[in-house]
């Protein structure tokens, strides 16, 4: 079967189309066919991590060694990238009765990697959901991620119905998903993103977008119940007349001062720092997809590389231009669950 791989760090170059055996499912496993998996900030990040100094690398220092460890030092232990994928079962193995051949599925594979290629296993209890009805499957591939990841850390936030809510990076896997999930729960939500994502971010319901390269959100006047950094690329310093007397600020991207900043903002202020990490279950991505049925969440894609392209999609998912996610076409999708307009009508359309 056909894979992208990689076998060394470096820029969207070092992605290549290459033959591999094609898996076989074991007792308790289901055999994808995939048909699109997404290009999202951690499949960039993991392509270059080996070439990620300390001072880039958006965690705390002490996670940078065991991060470089698992990567691999030198090369990639996992030369195949992708975290996000759907597609169609394409055989069960012994004892699976959750799933048939043939069934519409979209899945997440974490840390793990590996859907950039034709077929993939998964654990039939596992990361895997029916394909929600309303989505294409290159729209289900963009999914997981970020949904997965804002929903787990939205939960420690106890966001309340009428709270103010702001969202640094808004037009991210993390944020975009965050903004949909917040504006469910009641929140009056403002996501902050640069010029070309503005129109994605309102297209996802958020009451407020401001664009940082013209207004800073800190001199505005407006003050928030939470703010959630998703890149770290904020600060609670300057953000602290911004948060309400009780107001949260939320790092999902972290540092060690961020964690200082946590320890003694528990004891010693009303305005607290949240640094979390996510933790994804199973039962989780059913209740996205339960969401995306209801009509409360959605997906948008910007455009669609074939696996020939992967170099292409990476290097435009990462170039500044974008205006929603990118996916990588790994099969033809069925003419009957294509979109019948363009992205950028959809956004026009709903923004």
């Amino acid at each position: 079967m056909k894979a992208i791989t990689y076998t060394e760090y470096g820029s969207p170059d070092v992605l290549h189309l290459t033959d591999i055996p094609q898996p076989m499912p074991a007792r308790g496993e289901v055999l994808v066919r995939v048909h699109a998996a997404s290009v999202n900030y951690g499949d960039m990040l993991a392509r270059r991590f080996g070439k990620l100094t300390a001072r880039e690398f958006n965690m705390a220092l002490f996670m940078y060694i065991p991060a470089r460890l698992a990567f691999g030092l030198n090369k990639p232990r996992n030369p195949i990238l992708g975290s996000e994928f759907s597609g169609h079962v394409a055989a069960v193995g012994e004892g699976v009765t959750r799933f048939k051949v043939g069934d519409a599925v979209f899945g997440y594979r974490g840390a793990a990697l590996g859907t950039y290629v034709e077929y993939l296993t998964m654990r039939a209890d596992g990361m895997i959901a029916p394909l929600p009805s309303g989505l294409t499957l290159e729209e289900a591939a963009t999914v997981p991620y970020g949904a997965l990841t804002a929903l787990t850390l939205l939960r420690k936030s106890a966001i309340k119905p009428g709270q103010r809510v702001l969202i640094i990076g808004a037009s991210g896997s993390i944020g975009a998903a965050a903004v949909q999930l917040a504006k469910h729960q009641g929140a009056h939500v403002t996501g902050v993103c640069g010029t070309p994502r503005v129109a994605f971010v309102r297209a996802l319901g958020a009451d407020q977008v401001i664009d940082y390269t013209r207004e800073d959100f800190t001199q505005n006047g407006q003050t928030y119940d939470l703010i959630v950094d998703v890149l770290g690329k904020g600060s609670f310093g300057r953000s602290r007349r911004s948060l309400t007397p009780e107001g949260r600020y939320l790092f999902a991207s972290f540092k060690m001062k961020q964690i200082l900043q946590a320890l003694w903002t528990s004891r010693f202020s009303k305005r607290k720092v949240i640094c979390t990490l996510s933790n994804e279950k199973p039962s989780d991505l059913q209740a996205i997809s339960e969401l995306i049925e209801a009509g409360h969440y959605r997906a948008i894609v910007d455009r669609a590389f074939p696996m020939e392209q992967a170099a292409e999609a990476h290097r435009y998912a990462e170039s500044g231009g974008k205006q929603a996610p990118v996916v990588i076409r790994i099969a033809p999708e069925p003419a009957e669950s294509r979109p019948t307009v363009s992205t950028a009508q959809r956004v026009a359309v709903t923004a």
